[in-house]
């Protein structure tokens, strides 16, 4: 299964911040200096993205282990 039907259906969440839908997005996550490039649900006005706990502790986990390894 790819990361992106992992994610939450668009429309289903809504923004805390503003009120407006998330939509799916890619979203670059910056870590220790190193660029990551996920797909997420971001609200489009403000552009606040939510980070699923399947992708927490997956993909960004994997990621951090490794740079912090460094």
């Amino acid at each position: 299964m790819s990361e992106k039907e992992k994610l939450p259906k668009g429309g289903d969440w809504v923004c805390g911040k503003c009120g407006e839908a998330l939509v799916s997005a890619s979203v670059r996550v910056r870590y220790m200096g190193t660029t990551l490039t996920l797909d997420l649900l971001k609200c489009p006005r403000c552009g606040t993205a939510m980070v699923t706990e399947e992708v927490a502790t997956g993909r960004m986990a994997e990621a951090e282990q490794v740079l912090e390894d460094k």
